[in-house]
């Protein structure tokens, strides 16, 4: 086996190895108790002005037609705007690539074309080329795009994605891949990655979770706080205060979602887009 195909090998062992423990983190997510506090929204860049705290959103669509939003729950905001003022001070910005996504936004997105077609091409060639059926579709794409609202820490209003600038040039901060890279470059320490870019990575991680917010470990852009996925990742069997709610955007009132557990994209939708997919791939 020449060299190149035992790289090739090892990167498809690695991939498909980190995403299955991704899938065995969606099962305890799955199961974790929430305790809905039922604390209600703020916005970030309202409190960032307010703060005089330099922050970059991002201005693509979600999906869609679909304008990310850019609230968190009050107290994690807070946590945010201190953040970004210590980056500030460190020479950066912190950039918000994505916040809270309703039901509806989050569906879209697992659909997504440019998303939906890199799991698959990914997918694909984990099996060496071979297609994937519906089920191993959804096992791989419910990691990095949660089809269902309990295990989606977005649509807890709890979780945030970030890139990070530098303040004097305006160029990215490295760290080895942009958001939103889906690859075996993902996971926040893979091998794959130059070390120079991990040691990045760690260090805007370490500002994060200076703060609380806990990274999840196969997205190096991807923070979360005080939902499942922070107790499970930090041992902490305790139930946790938020839960996947629908917002109110005028009332700001949020409530639980009454079925966390439905599928946002059943199996025969994942099997409609696994051949739309396949069509836009020929043209």
């Amino acid at each position: 086996m020449t060299a190149m195909n035992t790289d090739e090998a090892a990167r498809r062992s690695y991939w498909a190895e980190q995403m299955e423990q991704g899938y065995a983190i969606v099962q305890k997510l799955i199961e974790f108790p929430v305790n809905e506090c039922g604390e209600r929204f703020a916005s970030i860049p309202d409190a960032a002005a307010a703060a005089n705290v330099e922050m970059l959103f991002s201005t693509s669509k979600i999906a869609g037609d679909l304008d990310r939003v850019y609230f968190l729950r009050e107290s994690l905001v807070r946590d945010v705007i201190t953040i970004g003022r210590e980056m500030n001070e460190r020479g950066w910005i912190l950039k918000i690539e994505d916040g809270f996504r309703s039901l509806e936004m989050q569906r879209q997105l697992v659909r997504k074309p440019s998303v939906f077609d890199t799991v698959l091409k990914k997918t694909m060639w984990e099996l060496g080329g071979e297609i994937p059926t519906p089920e191993m579709m959804f096992r791989r794409a419910i990691v990095l795009t949660a089809n269902m609202p309990k295990i989606g820490a977005h649509m807890s209003g709890s979780a945030i994605d970030i890139s990070v600038f530098n303040r004097t040039v305006g160029t990215e901060v490295w760290r080895g891949y942009s958001y939103l890279e889906m690859s075996e470059c993902t996971p926040m320490r893979s091998p794959f990655v130059a070390s120079e870019h991990i040691t990045t990575r760690l260090e805007i991680c370490a500002m994060m979770e200076k703060h609380g917010f806990i990274h999840f470990p196969f997205e190096f852009w991807h923070f979360d706080k005080d939902d499942a996925g922070m107790h499970i990742l930090t041992g902490n069997p305790a139930p946790c205060r938020f839960g996947p709610v629908n917002w109110n955007p005028q009332t700001n009132e949020v409530t639980p979602v009454e079925d966390s557990l439905a599928l946002l994209n059943p199996l025969p939708v994942i099997e409609r887009e696994i051949a739309a997919a396949l069509d836009r791939a020929k043209k």
